[in-house]
């Protein structure tokens, strides 16, 4: 059998990747991960979004967990600063996600699959209407090595 793993990933040693781009008047707005562990079982990310980066409502494919480091992030109604821990089961959904005015950085985890499942594609796009933002396509980039094969190549993967 082989040894269970032991692993060591430091912050500084990690580039971002950016995965979601957004047009904000002339500003460009995005999501910026640093993976530092992407396996079958689980994903640990380093995740900075952008001043006044909105994502859509949405749930993901296994459980996810999101602490908040810096900045703060509207989730719904609801405002989070750092200290706050979220807390989405499989099968929960929460959104719509709105970066603060200083953006927001922090740390999430998921248990598996990190396949987003969108819940109102509708009122996502009336949203970043009324705000005056643009979607742009997703940036291409190239997952870390342990990620799972059925994930490489996604370009909706992230909301």
């Amino acid at each position: 059998m082989p040894q269970p793993r032991l692993a060591f990933v430091h912050i500084d040693d990690v580039a971002p990747t950016q995965v979601v781009r957004q047009l904000h008047g002339d500003r460009e707005a995005g999501v910026h991960i640093k993976f530092l562990e992407w396996t079958p079982d689980r994903f640990v990310a380093y995740t900075r979004y952008d001043p006044g980066l909105v994502l859509e409502r949405h749930g993901h494919s296994s459980d996810h967990l999101v602490f908040v480091l810096d900045g703060e992030l509207t989730i719904g109604d609801r405002v989070c600063t750092a200290g706050t821990l979220v807390v989405l089961e499989h099968g929960a959904a929460f959104g719509p996600l709105i970066a603060g005015p200083d953006g927001v950085t922090f740390l999430e985890t998921y248990t598996g699959d990190v396949t987003p499942v969108p819940v109102d594609k509708e009122g996502y796009q009336r949203l970043l209407d009324e705000r005056g933002i643009v979607r742009l396509p997703n940036p291409e980039f190239e997952p870390p090595a342990g990620a799972r094969a059925e994930d490489l190549g996604r370009g909706d993967r992230w909301s």
